[in-house]
């Protein structure tokens, strides 16, 4: 299971993560929820309680993943398979232009 801390700004708003069955979710924080209520990150995921969740990477996060010449470039670089979206998203999108990052959340195995 990989996960990401996504971040508005500098503020924690939430973790994406990619479960062991190749399914996705993206979790708003309780706290974000509470204090940015109409901070969404995009309009298609608005701020609420409930998770979103899909088979594939969702749209907006698959829209902070480079392309083009400079996702070759990455994709060489870390040795990740241009396939592989969410490998792409953790190494790529820590300094994204815009409002939002997303920054690896290491686990027990990554460690190891």
């Amino acid at each position: 299971m990989r996960k990401g801390k996504v971040l508005y700004n500098t503020i924690f708003a939430g973790i994406i993560t990619e479960t062991e069955d190749g399914m996705y979710v993206f979790q708003y924080d309780e706290k974000y929820i509470q204090n940015y209520p109409a901070k969404f990150l995009t309009f298609t995921m608005p701020v609420r309680e409930k998770p979103f969740t899909d088979n594939r990477l969702f749209p907006f996060f698959e829209g902070l993943i480079p392309e083009g010449w400079l996702l070759d470039i990455a994709s060489k670089s870390w040795k990740i398979n241009i396939n592989d979206r969410m490998g792409l998203l953790l190494a790529c999108c820590q300094n994204c232009i815009g409002a939002v990052s997303v920054e690896p959340i290491l686990t027990e195995e990554d460690e190891n």
